[in-house]
């Protein structure tokens, strides 16, 4: 199936929900949601994707949807795909289903992590979609341990005191790799047939699987709205955003661009990192692109990459 067969199949998330404007959020779920060929049991952990499209008395998820606490999505679709598991046993259901969980990066990095991590522990056949915008966008944009080095958030402001957040962001798709699962993957939404097929290869495990997808915010980015899918491409030039996967233990490099972009093109962009393009925070830029380039030497190698 092509792009505009996907396209062209009926949405499972329907528009009209009160996601922000250029929100990247409500693209990817629709997404990987046109993936799924069977019904799905679909949970979201608290933050912007849940509440925005299930305001009361109104959903918009044409499947089943439960709602959960910020931290327990993983472990509510595990007890689900369980109780599913037992009712196939004693014959009371014969019809395929799909477990999807959805959480934003402080729903999966950081507070939902030791669900999420049991979960994938204990085997259930379920996919686990994290949209990663970077910090606790629906509480206040509050930093998260997705949030990159040098942002500027509620809680690490950029002042007098400190330029940003001053940690360097935690790389959930490797950790979640480690344990060991049949497939993980990072993707993003201006290569809508990547995260397609990523979907496809993750609904077809027999078990865990993980994909995180980069969803830019206008909100807490302080980005232009309709800028949403050129700044994840951006992201990907730049090589903060690398798109890879790890499947069946093995990692393979998706894309690689024909030239390299210095990571300042992806932080200009985004009025968040504003104050680092002043003289006193030039080491910082410094800082941030070798990160950015230890990261894309250490993907490559994993993946088996020529220079």
């Amino acid at each position: 199936m092509n792009l505009k067969d996907y396209a062209r199949k009926e949405p499972r998330l329907s528009p009209g929900h009160r996601l922000c404007a250029g929100c990247a959020a409500s693209t990817v779920a629709r997404l990987i949601m046109s993936a799924s060929e069977n019904p799905a049991v679909v949970g979201c952990a608290t933050g912007c994707l849940e509440v925005s499209t299930t305001i009361y008395p109104y959903t918009s998820w044409k499947d089943s949807f439960i709602h959960n606490a910020f931290e327990n999505v993983a472990a509510t679709i595990s007890g689900v795909e369980a109780a599913y598991r037992s009712f196939r046993r004693q014959g009371k259901l014969d019809e395929d289903f799909d477990f999807i969980a959805f959480g934003g990066d402080g729903g999966t990095y950081d507070i939902g992590f030791q669900s999420l991590s049991g979960a994938i522990e204990r085997g259930h056949d379920m996919v686990y979609v994290c949209y990663d915008n970077g910090a606790y966008m629906n509480t206040g944009i509050q930093r998260s341990s997705a949030t990159p080095k040098g942002a500027s958030t509620t809680t690490s402001p950029a002042g007098n005191e400190i330029p940003g957040k001053e940690q360097k962001r935690k790389e959930i798709t490797d950790i979640v790799a480690a344990h060991g699962i049949e497939y993980a993957a990072q993707t993003a939404p201006w290569r809508p047939q990547d995260i397609i097929k990523k979907a496809e290869k993750a609904f077809a495990v027999q078990g865990p699987a993980f994909l995180n997808v980069l969803a830019p915010c206008p909100r807490g980015w302080r980005s232009e709205n309709d800028k949403s899918i050129e700044i994840s491409r951006v992201a990907a030039d730049t090589c903060f955003w690398p798109l890879f996967e790890v499947e069946e233990g093995e990692w393979k490099l998706n894309y690689q661009p024909r030239e390299k972009k210095p990571v300042t093109d992806w932080l200009e962009m985004q009025g968040r990192f504003d104050h680092l393009f002043q003289d006193e925070n030039e080491h910082l830029l410094e800082d941030i692109q070798e990160q950015v380039d230890e990261r894309w030497q250490m993907i490559k190698n994993r993946c088996g990459v020529e220079e």
